[in-house]
């Protein structure tokens, strides 16, 4: 394929941003009462695209949403650290001219926050994470706003990320889905629908590297 523009994921694909949201869950976990999780275990239930308030504290979501919010946001800011090769990877794109976008399930307002912290917005053409009333990943509604805000079909992009929800979305969008193997294995992303897989940022590099040369 000829690849004309590139989707990324967040957490788990370009940043590790799981230890607040790991101790936010978990104290969250504990003050309601319920059974904590392993780390391990938090990285698949959200990439799995099911980490709904609903699912893990039932009638309760609402107030359990809103106490798993004030304890992340205390300082997760200063505890998000970029994934190596990441920032290689967007400076090698815009040298390229080759539109890049961030497709997040993480709030727009806090990934926003985040790559504005870590110097990178210029890097990004769209930045499409979650707001009321849009569907998040494993629809295909995201990956398909990305590529209308950066002027090329989906056909012409590729969707990295780490979850079985990217893999999902970029299929059900007919992207191509490039999975970073980190709480699943390149089988499970395999399986749904992910064309290649790879263990770091630099090998999607490479790959980008022919793709696009």
């Amino acid at each position: 394929m000829r690849v004309k523009a590139v989707l990324l994921d967040m957490d788990g694909t370009i940043v590790d941003a799981f230890p607040p949201i790991i101790r936010a869950l978990n104290q969250t976990f504990r003050e309601f009462g319920l059974p904590q999780m392993t780390p391990e275990e938090v990285k698949r239930h959200t990439g799995k695209g099911d980490c709904s308030m609903k699912t893990l504290f039932g009638e309760r979501r609402e107030e359990a949403a809103a106490r798993f919010l004030e304890i992340h946001d205390e300082d997760y800011l200063d505890q998000i650290r970029p994934l190596d090769g990441a920032e290689t990877l967007f400076q090698w794109l815009q040298d390229c001219a080759i539109p890049a976008a961030i497709v997040t399930s993480k709030s727009q307002m806090r990934a926003e926050a985040q790559l504005g912290k870590l110097g990178w917005t210029s890097y990004f053409d769209a930045i499409i994470g979650k707001i009321d009333g849009r569907p998040g990943k494993p629809d295909p509604a995201p990956i398909l706003l990305a590529c209308e805000q950066l002027g090329v079909t989906p056909q012409e992009s590729v969707m990295v990320g780490d979850g079985i929800a990217d893999m999902k979305s970029a299929t059900r969008a007919g992207s191509c889905g490039l999975g970073m193997c980190d709480a699943f294995t390149a089988e499970e992303l395999t399986e749904v629908g992910a064309s290649a897989c790879f263990n770091s940022l630099p090998e999607v590099h490479r790959w980008l590297q022919t793709a696009i040369n």
